[in-house]
């Protein structure tokens, strides 16, 4: 757990954040583990990107139901957000999930959402990195509309997820935000990175937080589906795999001016999974 050096403010709340959700092994991992988690890591408000939910690439209401079900406040995607049609109309008339808010203006979605959780209210924000993706605009420049919009609308706390390619880029956004949000927490790669801090101006960050899913897969996908393309250079199917689950995921601890105290990196088997005895960490 990393610590910022003045705990002069009083930790108000805690925050669990999951990591790209895959399939439907992602989905039961999260929905299996989350009370235990939530029991022990005292969480008040629970966030997934859940971008890869149905199937491996986008989400649908299907899907996103049971995830509301379970206890998450918030969803979050990226890049698949639009991979499934039939979700579009999803996208407009749900209030709690958000989509990348540097893609163009009018398409289906909102690219933040502030909400009343737990007696606080909490800002969403959900970015696409602008390396290596497709966007309307810099998220550099996005950012800065989004976060205006956010703080009209009296968040006290805001969370930014970052769904990004690279990691310099990730870190340039940690640092632009320092001192404004709670966290930057960065998406995408599914793969969950050793740099979890807190920065000098209060702002958790880290390059992501990896993958709630099957851990013998490659990003989740079956091994020899993603093998067969790597070899061939062809397109095969791919299909979520769904051995040996695992939650990846972070608790973000924030004091009463919304900047953070801790973050905490959860990398550990889903609730249920006897088979992680054997391929271990």
């Amino acid at each position: 757990m990393q610590v910022c050096d003045s705990l002069t403010y009083a930790a108000q709340m805690r925050i669990l954040f999951f990591g790209d959700v895959v399939g439907g092994t992602g989905r039961r991992a999260l929905i299996e583990s989350l009370p235990g988690l939530r029991q022990r890591l005292r969480c008040d408000v629970v966030i997934a990107n859940a971008e890869n939910a149905a199937g491996g690439v986008g989400i649908t209401e299907k899907t996103a139901t049971p995830l509301y079900g379970a206890g998450v406040d918030l969803i979050s995607l990226g890049n698949h957000a639009y991979r499934r049609r039939e979700a579009y109309e999803y996208l407009d008339s749900e209030p709690r999930i958000v989509r990348p808010a540097n893609y163009p203006t009018a398409n289906p979605g909102r690219g933040h959402v502030v909400a009343e959780i737990a007696g606080r209210r909490i800002g969403l924000l959900n970015l696409s990195g602008g390396v290596g993706l497709t966007v309307a605009r810099s998220p550099f420049i996005a950012v800065e509309t989004e976060l205006a919009e956010m703080q009209r609308k009296g968040a006290e706390v805001i969370i930014v997820d970052f769904h990004a390619e690279v990691t310099s880029e990730k870190l340039a956004m940690g640092w632009h935000l320092d001192g404004r949000v709670g966290a930057v927490l960065g998406t995408h790669t599914h793969v969950p990175t050793a740099d979890a801090r807190v920065l000098p101006g209060g702002t958790a960050l880290i390059c992501d937080v990896g993958m709630t899913g099957a851990r013998d897969s490659i990003l989740g996908v079956r091994v020899e589906q993603a093998l067969e393309s790597f070899r061939t250079q062809m397109p095969p199917r791919f299909d979520s795999a769904d051995q040996n689950p695992w939650v990846n995921a972070v608790c973000v601890e924030v004091d009463d001016r919304g900047l953070a105290v801790s973050i905490e990196s959860i990398v550990e088997p889903a609730a249920g999974n006897v088979s992680a005895t054997k391929s271990g960490p």
